[in-house]
């Protein structure tokens, strides 16, 4: 028998990696996997700004960052910027972009979002529209697609060798660290967690059809949200079924109970399956996502290729490279805005299916003519 082949999980990197990119925000994301990827790939970070200057000054001085502005509307400003990397609250950011796009119209050549791109399918699109009629290139930083177990297994899914999929499923039960400025949002974990599991779904089977969905609040977590464990399944037309488990509580770890935090998905076809593990929860340890698989490519056995990439902060560098990439080829990419607003829709699905106790379909958040 033929070895397997070795399922690809890394990014394609741009030709160029002088690109120069002006960051916007200095938290944890920014700080701790951003720039941390970058500085791994050889790109160009050249400036930064930060609702604080001194949070700021110390994330450029960390990583070597040029130029710190005292503002964000400087940096913005900033004729060296190309590329903008955008690390802000949710609601936040589409103001900013409406921002950047009109104050570097023709020398801002591309944006990297936040997921979510915003709160509303209306946001987003209309962001979009913004981002076209300027001729600058939007993506967005759904970084799950870039974990290594994830993208490996998108391309076993592309090779089509577990056949038809007959059902996808995600059990997460861990615990995410909610930022201050979750609260009060009208969504918490539909929109700032469960979107991960969402749009991998969409990465790996495309948009479904039809969405069931059930949610409570999470003990944990004492202000005020409508949307806490959630539950919820989607439906496809033609045939496949995806459901994933996100157990923001994972029982009371938190309050000094031994427990089992850990996040695992399995695909089922119809000519093999394959499974893993995503090693985020471990975090800051450095634990490699896992995946194996088992079809008749590998003569009914189990293949387990590894890797010593992790999530954070090494997916970070296919976020940023699949802008570049695209700004370079003029293309859309891979995960571009365009394609996000569906991404935003299925979360507000989701939250409908939830909230109003009824199935609701993808297609009704939907804009006319998608």
């Amino acid at each position: 028998m033929t070895a397997p082949f070795v399922p690809n999980h890394r990014p394609t990197l741009p030709s160029r990696r002088d690109w120069r990119i002006g960051c916007v925000g200095a938290g944890f994301i920014m700080a701790d996997c951003h720039l941390v990827a970058y500085r791994q790939a050889g790109f160009n970070p050249v400036a930064i700004a930060s609702r604080t200057a001194e949070t700021a000054r110390a994330v450029a001085a960390r990583h070597a960052i040029p130029t710190v502005h005292e503002t964000v509307d400087a940096l913005l400003a900033d004729p060296v910027v190309e590329i903008l990397d955008v690390a802000v609250p949710p609601a936040d950011q589409p103001g900013l972009i409406r921002r950047a796009v009109e104050v570097g119209q023709g020398r801002l050549r591309g944006i990297l979002a936040q997921k979510p791109l915003a709160l509303s399918v209306a946001d987003a699109e209309n962001l979009v529209a913004r981002c076209d009629e300027a001729g600058v290139v939007l993506a967005v930083n759904q970084n799950m697609r870039f974990d290594q177990s994830i993208r490996a297994a998108k391309d076993i899914l592309n090779r089509g060798l577990l056949g038809e999929v007959v059902l996808a499923t995600i059990d997460m039960r861990a615990v995410p660290h909610w930022m201050p400025w979750a609260e009060g949002l009208p969504s918490l974990s539909t929109f700032i967690m469960s979107i991960h599991h969402l749009d991998t779904f969409r990465y790996w089977l495309g948009t479904p059809d039809r969405v069931l969905a059930s949610t409570r609040h999470d003990p944990r977590t004492e202000f005020p949200h409508r949307d806490g464990v959630n539950l919820y399944i989607l439906e496809y037309a033609a045939g496949p079924r995806a459901a994933s488990w996100d157990d923001v509580w994972a029982g009371p770890v938190k309050e000094g109970v031994e427990g089992d935090t850990r996040i695992t998905w399995r695909v089922e076809g119809t000519d093999g399956l394959m499974q893993g593990t995503i090693g985020w929860p471990k975090y800051p340890a450095k634990v490699p996502s896992t995946l194996e698989y088992s079809c008749k490519a590998t003569g009914g056995t189990w293949a387990r290729p590894t890797w010593d990439e992790v999530w954070f902060p090494d997916a970070f560098v296919g976020t940023m490279a699949q802008l570049l990439v695209a700004v370079e080829q003029g293309a859309e990419p891979e995960i571009g805005g365009r394609d996000n607003v569906e991404t935003v829709a299925l979360c507000e699905a989701v939250f409908a299916a939830a909230a109003e106790h009824r199935v609701t379909t993808v297609r009704e958040f939907l804009g006319p003519g998608r």
